[in-house]
């Protein structure tokens, strides 16, 4: 029993770190790759140029983190089916993040330095599905926090359920916004602060979780 709970918190300080990984090496990216622009570029566009390979790596590792959080999460579920379903789709979305790293994008809007200024004509294939896991894992995580939000109310923890609520309205929001603005420079800072608060919801999650062992 003793093992059992300590490979769980094992798991689920995966999720703790995953967020902070992410962030951290996308801002100092953002604020050291030459011709990026956050007001245009998406983080994806990284992946590209010669230290392409830091970006690939980033979501390459933070997804496999948070699916070790999710297998985590799911043995703490119990006969929860909220929480299980909540695992899943966490689970689904570090999927998604690993295939965000394995699918690479195209080069468009300038970046890297030397591109064409705009999208290109036709995507590659794994440019396309690059874009697909890309809005899978965005719906998915906004999925799992009304998932959670549910489960914290029946939990009685008002404060988590707001907390998993707002993140959730938030993040469906930004991706409205991106859409209906066809990609104007606040819509894209707000999509970037969304996808901060998501890791960051993830990451407080995992420590409440982590606190039941």
């Amino acid at each position: 029993m003793k093992g059992n709970k300590e490979r769980t918190k094992l798991l689920l300080a995966c999720g703790i770190i995953a967020g902070s990984i992410y962030i951290i090496a996308g801002g100092v990216q953002i604020l050291t790759r030459s011709g990026f622009d956050m007001t245009r570029h998406p983080l994806s566009l990284m992946s590209l140029g010669d230290l392409g390979w830091i970006q690939i790596t980033n979501f390459m590792v933070t997804g496999l983190l948070v699916i070790a959080a999710a297998v985590g999460l799911r043995s703490l579920a119990q006969s929860d089916k909220r929480q299980a379903l909540g695992s899943l789709l966490v689970g689904f979305y570090g999927g998604c993040v690993v295939g965000g790293g394995i699918f690479v994008t195209d080069p468009a809007l300038g970046f890297p330095p030397g591109a064409p200024d705009t999208y290109p004509q036709t995507m590659s294939w794994h440019a396309m599905l690059h874009f697909i896991v890309g809005q899978m894992a965005f719906l998915s995580l906004i999925a799992a926090s009304f998932v959670f939000a549910r489960h914290f109310i029946a939990s009685h923890a008002s404060g988590w359920a707001a907390f998993s609520t707002f993140t959730g309205v938030i993040f469906l929001a930004a991706i409205i916004a991106l859409i209906a603005t066809a990609g104007m420079a606040w819509a894209s800072i707000f999509l970037y602060v969304a996808v901060a608060l998501g890791w960051v919801w993830l990451s407080a999650l995992t420590i409440r979780m982590r606190a039941r062992v």
